[in-house]
């Protein structure tokens, strides 16, 4: 599903720099991805789904170069094959809820929003506990809410990748285990890959294997 091999990529701004010599993840295993805060794993998750673009090296992204496409196709390809779950959430706070969560079927042509998406909509609200507020304006929400809002869109379109930045990072205790259980079970039933970035070392065995960052950490010191 992932294929990275001599990645080496560095914001514009300097700074930071990050080389991974070689990651791959394959379809249908569950990996979180942990580290020290600042090294990287944003910006992995950000190179993998084709928002960001390497200087140099490969990454491969279900049977896709990424690195060879032009922007739109980058972003075409995304929205057909990722579900993405952001940190800092991305939703639309002039859209309500059930907007917000059908967003990926309003702004590519080749996702056809039927009724039936409508209702899958409605119902990935209400098994993430938000199902009384699918027509609340985003900014009526609690931080929580919003984090449960980005999963329901993230799911929406049943991509075979999920890519998941702190996906429980601003739940309770009992939301949390619910998103988790939702994602975990998704990927299950539908053969999908989800990799997730994570700080909570008490969801790591509820994953297949872990990747400390740490070791492309100490080699992004050593880009030049």
């Amino acid at each position: 599903m992932i294929s990275i091999s001599d990645l080496r990529f560095r914001y514009s701004e300097g700074g930071f720099a990050l080389h991974v010599p070689e990651l791959a993840v394959e379809s249908g295993e569950r990996v979180a991805i942990i580290g020290p805060s600042g090294s990287g794993k944003t910006t992995l998750l950000n190179l993998i789904a084709g928002i960001c673009s390497p200087q140099s090296g490969r990454v491969v992204t279900n049977q896709v170069n990424l690195s060879g496409l032009a922007d739109g196709a980058r972003r075409d390809f995304r929205i057909r094959n990722i579900g993405l779950v952001f940190q800092e959430f991305e939703l639309l706070e002039y859209l309500n809820v059930l907007d917000n969560i059908l967003l990926p079927y309003r702004i590519n042509a080749s996702l056809d929003l039927t009724k039936k998406v409508r209702q899958r909509a409605v119902e990935l609200a209400g098994m993430m506990g938000i199902g009384d507020k699918v027509s609340r304006n985003v900014r009526q929400l609690s931080q929580g809410e919003k984090q449960r809002v980005a999963v329901c869109r993230a799911l929406l379109a049943e991509p075979p990748l999920l890519l998941a930045d702190e996906p429980t990072g601003n739940l309770d205790p009992t939301n949390k285990d619910r998103v988790l259980d939702i994602l975990v079970e998704y990927a299950e039933s539908k053969g999908s890959t989800l990799v997730t970035v994570t700080h909570d070392h008490d969801l790591l065995s509820r994953f297949q294997r872990v990747i400390d960052f740490k070791q492309f950490y100490d080699l992004s010191s050593q880009v030049p």
